[in-house]
């Protein structure tokens, strides 16, 4: 079996000088006095021993690490209303800019996307759920669901609401797209008896769905004029900000548990 080649560098990996320096040795032996040039050659010998570990070249540092992949932006589809939506509000007002400005101060990489149209009932945004994640080109992390306040302004059935977020919330499931689910509750004009059966919709939902429950997602704001719209039915600026901050830790939560299943 042949002796495997030897590539190791000659004289211990030293440097092209000490190379040359041992071949004038050679070359001085084969010139010299048999006794003056075995001394000279042992005297250059060792002064090479000494030589070399000097200007051996220094070893390859190990190879830094690749850089770290910078952290994949997550994404939260915001669906709803006009309080979704930004109504009377500048486009960097509305509820999802406000709660990606505040999801990215608390360290998330994300992006939030207006799906919201002003006057949507559920209905209305059941008929358009697939033509918005459909063209969102990456599946959600979270959506938000934040639908039912314009059926029940209307005086819609309740059971025509739920059957509607029923529906959302089943193909969000299909999906396994995560929701938080942003809970509305019935206007007192509407009598004891349509508020209990409205306000039921969203805690029972949630908990078939297995979604996060907002209870109620103008909490803080309804009420507040301070908040409002001159309308005294939709969020101001202030009022947003109020939302958004509520809404983070429910949407960070989410987020973390979804980046931890990856």
């Amino acid at each position: 079996m042949p002796r495997a080649a030897d590539n190791s560098p000659p004289y211990g990996g030293a440097g092209p000088h000490v190379h040359l320096a041992v071949h004038l040795a050679v070359h001085l032996a084969a010139h010299l006095a048999p006794a003056r040039g075995r001394r000279a050659v042992l005297g250059l010998l060792a002064a090479l021993a000494l030589l070399a570990p000097a200007v051996a070249p220094a070893p390859a540092t190990a190879s830094a690490g690749a850089p770290a992949q910078p952290q994949r932006e997550q994404l939260v589809l915001a669906f709803g209303d006009s309080l979704t939506a930004g109504y009377q509000l500048r486009a960097n007002e509305s509820f999802p800019a406000r709660l990606e400005a505040e999801l990215r101060r608390r360290g998330h990489a994300v992006r939030v996307v207006n799906a919201g149209v002003s006057g949507d009932t559920t209905a209305q945004g059941r008929a358009r759920l697939a033509w918005v994640l459909n063209g969102l080109g990456q599946k959600p992390d979270v959506a938000i669901v934040a639908l039912g306040a314009n059926d029940m302004l209307r005086g819609q059935p309740p059971a025509q609401a739920r059957a509607n977020l029923d529906a959302i919330l089943a193909e969000l499931g299909r999906r396994g797209i995560p929701v938080i689910l942003a809970g509305m509750l019935a206007a007192p004009n509407l009598g004891p008896e349509y508020a209990r059966e409205y306000n039921a919709i969203f805690p029972e939902l949630a908990r078939r769905h297995r979604a996060t429950l907002d209870p109620f997602f103008l909490e803080g704001v309804a009420g507040n004029r301070a908040r409002l719209l001159d309308d005294g039915m939709h969020p101001n600026p202030a009022g947003v900000e109020v939302m958004a901050r509520r809404m983070a830790p429910l949407v960070a939560a989410r987020l973390g548990t979804r980046r931890a299943a990856r």
